[in-house]
């Protein structure tokens, strides 16, 4: 049984991993920590994860990034691995994270979701292939207009899976709105869309002379993304402290 506290447990993603945590017969949700909380969750919440003096196998955290700093100390001091899943972080917050994960298990993904990641494996083989053959990147993410940050943490994922796989050579452009030039070869462009309830939708695009080939992943619901963090804490538990990712639980 792998025991689990929720950060950010009454958020959407929060409630949504709650029920299929319910449903779940080999982990269990032993508490959770959110600011807002009105009682009607069957495990203790804490409004601070400083506050929580519950013991646990791993830590899911679908927060907001200002929270992140104490979750890290916490998750530290408390040696308890965490699935990091949380968007947005600073520079600063990063190298925190990593700074972090020599001392616990931390595994940190943009994007929960199996198809996600293994989109991130295929784009840098096509990246190989096609950027040499003189094919522009464009990335185009879609999400509900509840979003708050912008190009999403996944689209950066998609773009940093191609980049690596082309030497880390092309500049990011997320706006050219006050631009007047050609195109240049080594870029890759990031289009945000906000509207409605779209849960995810990704399209790496590889625009070349006459043809184009996209790669497309849509998510239908948020529970793609609870499934994968489960999955992950279930990974976590017991593991030594280093910096894990998605591709560790598929490979296991």
């Amino acid at each position: 049984m792998t025991r689990v506290i929720m950060h950010g447990c009454n958020g959407k993603m929060g409630k949504t991993i709650a029920g299929l945590i319910a449903a779940d017969d080999s982990i269990e949700l032993v508490a959770g920590v959110d600011a807002f909380d009105d009682g009607s969750n069957s495990f203790p919440v804490f409004k601070n994860i400083s506050d929580c003096d519950v013991q646990a196998d791993a830590i899911i955290d679908f927060s907001a990034a200002p929270a992140v700093d104490g979750l890290l100390t916490y998750c530290v001091e408390k040696q308890i691995p965490c699935v990091l899943c949380t968007t947005g972080l600073s520079e600063e917050q990063l190298a925190k994270v990593n700074e972090a994960s020599e001392k616990v298990a931390i595994l940190k993904s943009a994007n929960m979701s199996l198809g996600i990641n293994m989109l991130l494996k295929l784009l840098k083989e096509a990246a190989q292939v096609l950027a040499p053959a003189g094919f522009d990147i464009e990335i185009v993410e879609k999400h509900h207009n509840l979003k708050v940050d912008a190009p999403s943490g996944t689209a950066l994922a998609l773009g940093d899976a191609v980049n690596e796989a082309l030497d880390n050579e092309y500049e990011y452009v997320y706006d050219r709105s006050g631009r007047r030039i050609k195109r240049p070869v080594k870029e890759i462009g990031f289009s945000a869309v906000r509207g409605g309830t779209i849960v995810g939708d990704h399209d790496v695009i590889f625009a070349g002379a006459d043809e184009v080939v996209t790669f497309s992943h849509t998510a239908y619901s948020k529970a793609v993304f609870g499934k994968g963090a489960i999955q992950a804490a279930k990974f976590l538990k017991g593991k030594s402290a280093g910096l894990y990712n998605m591709s560790d639980v598929i490979d296991a």
